[in-house]
């Protein structure tokens, strides 16, 4: 089977369409459409071609009876008969021969979502274990396995990884559409080419950051793993969030030095303290007290960052500068945001810290192209690969073909 949807034969098909629904939800409301209406064009495909559509994803953590309660499927296949204007079943089940029955009655052009893959982690964790039996299970109910989820593709799960062990699969256009893109924007792109990396997980980006330090012309830091490279370069930095892992300060500190001429870190700080809420002090960053945490850039660091991102061609910025949740904290992440407004440079954005603080503050215009996947869009950058795709497709560079 070819391995792109567009290139195969799929009229009146009955199509197992594994999505990333996974979206913000409060008291059973969407807070962000994005992840369903970037599925639209694959399905709107699916149902010019007459086919039978039963749709997967998984919704939330679910770790307890009780959390079914909370992260069922059904308002979202709602809000998905709202986009599309047109109906939409939903199954209360995802697995037994209710569903069987089910998608043996469904017609030409009709549309079922399942419930939660993730329902069936109670109480063995079969999803996230990718059974080998539920895998089968769920390829048996279709002709074809379009994999359209790239938000969780990085995931060896029995409804992203494992339905394409026993089904011939493809990839949608979602799919298609983030690894182009990732391998046009950031894994070959156009220098000079600027990486900007902050936020909270330093321990978890450390193989991001090896992975594009020798592709990049200047990595810019900020957040976490800026402060975990001051730290390991001999500053105090107080209470400041960083790494507490002797063994990635030291990998930071090595890095530092083999690559001490693409590094950019913080000149100055606004900080807040252990001891008062309301403490917040323009700092330099020599002048760190031990009860001081650095939550922001200062001035002097912007400048500094402007003049790198000014000469840029290309940019990926994967994280915040910032705690930008909190207004006192949050100029740093805007005047980066307005600086790269002003640029001429491509600017992809990455990772979900990335994702929230463009929406929350408001600068999608800022942006080339926005990556709907967090984790999928860094274990690509970082290994080149996604597992989910691994029996679709040989290699993603044979992505950058396709007309995008």
């Amino acid at each position: 089977m070819k391995k792109y949807l567009q290139d195969n034969v799929i009229s009146n098909k009955k199509i197992i369409l594994r999505v990333d629904y996974n979206v913000p939800m409060k008291n059973g409301q969407i807070l962000d459409d994005s992840k369903i209406k970037n599925t639209l064009e694959t399905i709107y495909y699916l149902l010019s071609e007459n086919c039978k559509i039963i749709i997967l994803s998984h919704l939330g953590k679910v770790r307890n009876v009780e959390d079914k309660k909370k992260y069922s499927l059904e308002p979202i296949a709602q809000h998905l008969k709202e986009l599309l204007n047109k109906e939409v079943y939903f199954s209360k089940e995802n697995y037994g021969t209710n569903v069987v029955k089910r998608v043996n009655a469904m017609v030409s052009g009709e549309i079922l979502v399942l419930e939660n893959t993730r329902f069936m982690d109670i109480p063995n964790r079969l999803e996230s274990n990718c059974d080998a039996q539920l895998s089968e299970f769920w390829a048996s109910l279709g002709d074809i396995f379009v994999n359209d989820a790239f938000g969780c593709a990085h995931r060896r799960h029995a409804s992203t990884y494992g339905i394409s062990k026993y089904l011939p699969s493809c990839l949608g256009f979602l799919m298609q559409k983030e690894i182009g893109m990732l391998n046009r924007l950031v894994i070959h792109p156009i220098h000079p080419f600027t990486v900007i990396m902050g936020g909270a997980k330093v321990d978890d980006k450390l193989p991001l950051i090896e992975s594009l330090l020798p592709k990049c012309d200047y990595l810019l830091c900020g957040g976490g793993i800026a402060n975990t490279c001051l730290e390991a370069l001999g500053f105090n930095i107080g209470e400041s969030l960083s790494s507490d892992d002797k063994m990635v300060i030291d990998k930071m500190k090595e890095l530092l030095f083999k690559y001490r001429n693409k590094f950019m870190l913080p000149l100055d700080a606004i900080v807040g303290t252990t001891y008062s809420p309301d403490y917040v002090q323009y700092k330099l960053i020599n002048k760190i007290n031990d009860n001081d945490m650095i939550l922001d850039i200062g001035t002097k660091t912007i400048a500094k960052y402007k003049t790198a991102i000014m000469e840029s061609e290309t940019i990926f910025i994967n994280g915040t500068v910032g705690y930008y949740e909190n207004p006192k904290f949050a100029n740093g992440t805007k005047e980066i945001f307005e600086i790269l407004k002003q640029s001429k440079a491509i600017v992809v954005a990455g990772g979900g810290d990335a994702t929230s603080s463009i929406n929350n503050l408001n600068y999608t215009s800022a942006f080339t192209y926005i990556s709907s996947g967090g984790g999928a869009t860094l274990d690509y950058i970082a290994k080149g690969k996604l597992v989910a795709i691994e029996n679709i497709i040989e290699g993603s560079d044979d992505i950058e073909t396709l007309d995008i």
